[in-house]
């Protein structure tokens, strides 16, 4: 892995990998999937020896954040399919199947910016996921909450309202 300033799955193809190949053992070790999905807190999910193997994994990385990927590691576990062509906001503006609205609806996309703390995502993200159908840019996800700060709910803010139908 490349050693940067931070741990990025987006930006660094190794760390992405190193989440991907992770999450992707998930769906071979369900048990470790249910565990996880049954997780509510980032405290519950780092009991867990499935969160251990990628904080190990993602050791060669500068330091890690063990509380934010934690709290990625609880999310993941409810994403059963890798939708890597739209970053994460953008994927709740869009349309679910035949309808005109956004999956996610303005009133609850403007709930999650409001959360400042990363661990009071864990259950409204989970509610996303679900909305989306279990389908979302896993690397996009797990940026996101592991840098969810300001900054991050502004770049939500912007790709969710260029992708969103216009609300009434």
């Amino acid at each position: 892995m490349s050693g940067g300033t931070y741990l990025s799955f987006m930006r660094d193809a190794d760390v992405r990998q190193v989440l991907l190949g992770w999450w992707g053992d998930l769906e071979i070790n369900r048990a470790d999937r249910a565990t996880l999905r049954r997780c509510r807190s980032a405290g519950e999910v780092a009991l867990h020896p499935a969160y251990h193997r990628l904080r190990r994994a993602l050791r060669g990385s500068n330091s890690v954040n063990s509380e934010a990927l934690a709290v990625v590691a609880g999310l993941l576990a409810h994403v059963r399919v890798d939708n890597p062509g739209l970053e994460f906001p953008a994927q709740m503006a869009r349309p679910k199947g035949e309808g005109r609205g956004a999956a996610v609806s303005g009133l609850r996309f403007r709930r999650l910016l409001r959360i400042e703390q990363r661990e009071d995502l864990l259950g409204p993200i989970i509610r996303v996921v679900a909305l989306l159908g279990g389908k979302a840019n896993v690397a996009s996800l797990a940026d996101s909450v592991y840098w969810w700060n300001e900054n991050t709910r502004k770049r939500w803010a912007l790709a969710y309202y260029e992708n969103a139908p216009e609300e009434k």
